[in-house]
């Protein structure tokens, strides 16, 4: 479940200081959360597909870790962040 360029567009513009600024934490944080969310809903109508899920808790892992790194670097960005995304802590 890919984003389209528009999707992505729009969030990098949201999140990052410009269009360009798809490397900042928030905004990488923020595509792979969007990612998360289609594929979650995927799974409701396709609970077999194993291979995706595999995929999913990569994606969630890989979320958890950059969560970690903006926590320890910057943690008023981080809080922000986690409101933002609607984020459990």
């Amino acid at each position: 479940m890919n984003l389209s360029k528009e999707e992505k567009a729009t969030i990098i513009k949201k999140y990052g200081e410009n269009e360009q600024d798809s490397g900042k934490a928030e905004v990488q944080i923020a595509l792979i959360t969007e990612k998360i969310n289609k594929l979650t809903d995927h799974f409701s109508a396709h609970k077999k597909d194993h291979a995706s899920r595999r995929g999913l808790m990569m994606m969630v892992g890989k979320r958890r870790r950059l969560l970690d790194y903006l926590a320890k670097k910057d943690i008023a960005r981080y809080r922000t962040i986690i409101s933002e995304l609607n984020l459990r802590k």
